[in-house]
């Protein structure tokens, strides 16, 4: 008569697993702490990116009002007028309004920060921007709360009014109908505020006034930096689009809506993720402590389980259990990750912004934008990570044989087998390959898979890399009971010695793979800015500039022993990427390594060529080469330069290029610079210099020029390096913490289970304090061996981050820098925690007598 196989009911499934998780429930709460801290990170992050994106797209629709296309200039020194009547005359284009684009501040003072004001600047024609873009006019325009005058249509030809968004209104602290004091290229000009701009982002600051004043009030006579155009009706976009190209100067670019909003994409999706593969990275250290809680979990249990089995329960049954408690723990850990990803989002957005220290959304405060999308893909993540972590686990349970399994709980497998490595050493080799292909979608994805792998496989490979570590102590351990007892334990049961480190290498070299990619940016971007910012003193001006005659003043003035001159500028290559930057001045074409950290070979440009020098970043997002020749726009042509080399640049992930300033002059007829740097004379201090040159200054550029001393911007540089990776050091410090909390639920949970086993040792003449001697022998030396494991396989996945992800995401390179004293310091918190832990749970385990210890074997 065969017994009948029934399933699993429900209240023993409850029963057994309240049991456990009473018995041991730092275990199950490290677990799901894991977990929800993976899910909130990630969470948090798509919110907040969510949230500065949307914005972002806010902004640049308010900037843009609503025109059905645009043509933009490359550079801010715009395009000739004249194109203007071309464009408006072309087929398929029934209107087409000019616009004055400017960079502006409020107030007359130099600027009190690196970033200018924020306030863009737009001069308008009003009967022009009437058919194409209605909300620049002021239509729906606020009066005052206090009743002050409002806004009056005729204001917008008065060359004295300006229109306000409310961001704009609220950044110069006046009211409508007071006056409002602005600065623009160079100049400093006061209007009266006419009215609000109603229909603008609340996070835009945008300032409107009459074309005709922006042209002539800040010396841009005959240039434009952008025209408006609307569509005729039943025009044909692409058609008119291509027509429109064939019109267009160098120096001018169509710009659509959907353009646009690529550039605002490309401008941070590496960041953006990054950072959310790097919280995945700590959902899947999470789903490796769901591994090691569940596998201690079974292996405690296996008696009851073979018990189970005894009396009915198929292998299914106990596949579901050890599942559904997996999927309990996910799914707990899952929504506290939500909800704290909820709030975290929220606390960043209200104190930070959404800047997330990237630097992409400085000064905004947006909106939290929440979907119910994401959440379910991160509830799902957390819910996989802890399923999957659950499945060798339950398998094991699964297959274990009742009659062995009511009496042994010890290790299924022969001491003297050696723990097979092919696994491990396969999906370190398949993780190695990985990092050799390349980005897809200009994104590291292969570089994170290899981190997955690399992770895997240091963790599949623990049974076998312990015994190895652990061979040359044998011997010597052999006179020394307590150290041999300890070596002989380990040595015996891999299994679960590699279960106890599965949690400690995952969370240990995740945080030393990031520990060391930071320390090695940090160090060299420290090198660097040592190479670019070697001189005494810093000056310069936001908007205008220093004429050839004001820089060979300033240049011969007491106390200065060299001064270098030049200017920085925004050119668009491409509609759809961000900006470059154009870095103007002196660079010798034969030797450039004197004015730039070069990298690479250096190749001199041809007779009559003029050349150039790419930044790492600009020359990997272009796909440019050394020897190359590229197209640039300025001075309303296109210049073909020759790419003489490549120089190394942290500051400008959007890329830069470097023109000697004698041949940017030649090519746009600008002759002003706005940044120079001095090397002072001996016994000369920065204030007495800085005393000197402000002296020597028109009164109109002296109240607007910022001075600084170089080690004061180091300092400055290295905390905004410090803030932009604030979120990589807060999960670094995660880590540290939630390791730290693995490695004491684990050893914890494996000292309690083996009460019998202590009984046994007490029976054969061991002493209690000899136990916790061997106790504490244990711990250490996993802890060591974790150390040991973890910071191999850490060094390993922080090469693929420098050398693969880096150079993939950010288009930079960097040299590898060690933080020992950080690994110092790991090294003994996780030896101190294991040998702690087990000494502590040791005297719980050791607290009954050692006859009702083995009372199971009576």
């Amino acid at each position: 008569m065969t017994a009948e196989r029934r399933p699993l009911s429900r209240t023993a499934l409850a029963w057994m697993m309240v049991g456990e998780w009473r018995a041991h429930p730092g275990r199950v709460v490290t677990a799901a702490l894991a977990i929800a801290i993976g899910v909130a990170l990630g969470f948090a992050v798509h919110l907040i990116n969510g949230s500065a994106q949307n914005e972002l797209a806010r902004a640049v629709r308010t900037v843009n009002a609503d025109a059905d296309l645009q043509v933009h200039a490359t550079t801010p020194l715009g395009f000739d007028e004249n194109l203007y009547p071309i464009l408006a005359r072309a087929p398929g284009i029934a209107a087409a309004s000019p616009v004055v684009e400017l960079h502006a501040r409020f107030g007359a003072g130099p600027s009190q920060s690196l970033e200018g004001g924020g306030l863009t600047l737009l001069g308008i024609d009003p009967l022009r921007a009437a058919a194409v873009t209605p909300t620049l006019l002021g239509r729906g325009a606020v009066q005052a709360a206090d009743g002050a005058s409002g806004f009056v249509p005729e204001s917008v030809f008065d060359p004295r009014a300006i229109a306000l968004s409310p961001a704009a209104l609220a950044a110069s602290g006046r009211k409508v109908g007071e006056t409002v004091t602005l600065t623009a290229a160079g100049r400093t000009v006061t209007f009266a505020v006419a009215g609000v701009l109603s229909q603008a982002s609340s996070e835009q600051q945008i300032a409107v006034i009459d074309i005709a004043a922006a042209q002539w009030l800040f010396g841009s006579l005959g240039r434009l930096q952008r025209i408006d155009l609307k569509f005729a009706p039943g025009a044909d976009p692409q058609t008119v689009q291509a027509a429109l190209r064939a019109r267009l100067p160098a120096d001018a670019q169509i710009v659509t809506a959907q353009s646009e909003a690529r550039r605002g994409d490309n401008l941070t999706k590496a960041y953006r993720v990054n950072l959310e593969m790097l919280a995945l990275m700590a959902l899947l250290t999470g789903g490796f402590l769901v591994y090691s809680a569940q596998s201690l979990s079974v292996a405690r249990r296996r008696p009851q389980f073979a018990l189970l089995r005894v009396l009915g329960l198929e292998r299914r049954g106990l596949l579901a259990q050890v599942f559904v408690e997996g999927a309990l723990v996910g799914g707990v850990g899952a929504v506290l990750g939500l909800a704290l990803g909820l709030g975290v989002a929220v606390g960043t957005l209200k104190f930070l912004g959404g800047d997330l220290g990237g630097g992409y959304f400085r000064g905004t405060t947006p909106d939290l934008v929440i979907t119910p999308t994401p959440a379910l893909i991160f509830f799902a993540l957390g819910l996989a990570a802890a399923l999957i972590g659950s499945l060798l686990p339950a398998m094991e349970a699964a297959r274990a044989q009742p009659g062995i399994a009511l009496k042994d709980i010890g290790d299924r497998n022969d001491p003297d087998a050696r723990p097979a490595a092919w696994w491990g050493v396969g999906l370190l080799a398949a993780g190695t390959l990985a990092a050799f292909l390349p980005a897809l979608g200009g994104l590291p994805l292969f570089g994170y898979l290899s981190i997955g792998l690399m992770l895997a496989g240091g963790v599949a490979a623990m049974p076998w890399l312990a015994r190895v570590l652990l061979s040359p102590l044998r011997g010597p351990a052999r006179r020394v009971l307590v150290l041999d007892l300890a070596i002989q334990r380990l040595w015996g049961a891999p299994a679960q010695a590699a279960v106890a480190l599965c949690g400690i290498v995952a969370s240990t070299s995740l945080m030393v793979a990031m520990a060391v990619m930071v320390a090695s940016l940090r160090g060299s971007v420290d090198d660097w800015l040592n190479d670019i910012l070697p001189s005494d003193l810093l000056f310069r001006v936001e908007s205008g500039g220093f004429d050839p005659d004001l820089r060979a003043k300033l240049a011969a003035a007491p106390g200065v022993e060299t001064a270098l001159f030049q200017k920085t500028l925004p050119v668009r290559l491409s509609p759809d990427m961000p900006p470059l930057i154009l870095l103007v001045r002196p660079v010798d074409r034969r030797r450039p390594a004197d004015k730039l950290p070069m990298i690479g070979a250096v190749v001199e440009a041809p007779a009559g060529v003029t050349p150039v020098w790419l930044s790492e970043p600009a020359a990997r997002l272009y796909g440019r080469k050394v020897g190359e020749r590229m197209i640039l726009p300025l001075g309303g042509g296109s210049s073909q330069v020759f790419i003489g080399g490549i120089w190394r640049d942290y500051a400008r992930q959007a890329g830069a290029i470097a023109m000697d300033g004698a041949d940017y002059t030649r090519l746009t007829g600008d002759d002003l610079r706005t940044e120079a740097s001095l090397d002072l004379s001996p016994g000369v201090t920065p204030d007495q210099a800085t005393k000197t040159l402000r002296a020597l200054l028109p009164a109109p550029l002296a109240a607007q020029v910022q001075f600084f001393e170089t080690r004061q911007m180091r300092a400055l540089a290295l905390r905004l390096f410090d803030s932009s990776f604030a979120l990589t050091y807060a999960l670094e410090a995660i880590a540290i913490v939630v390791g730290l909390a693995g490695v004491a639920a684990t050893f914890s949970a494996q000292t309690l289970a083996r009460t019998k086993e202590f009984g046994m040792l007490r029976h054969v003449g061991v002493l209690r304090r000899q136990v916790m001697a061997m106790l504490a022998a244990e711990g250490a030396l996993l802890g060591a061996v974790g150390v040991i494991a973890g910071l191999g396989l850490g060094l390993a996945m922080s090469q693929v981050l420098i050398h693969v992800v880096n150079p993939q995401s950010f288009h930079w390179t960097m040299e590898t820098r060690l933080p020992l004293g950080l690994f110092a310091s790991l090294a003994v918190a996780l030896v101190a925690a294991g040998a702690g832990t087990a000494v502590l749970a040791g005297r719980r385990a050791l607290s009954g007598d050692a006859v009702r210890a083995v009372r199971e074997d009576w």
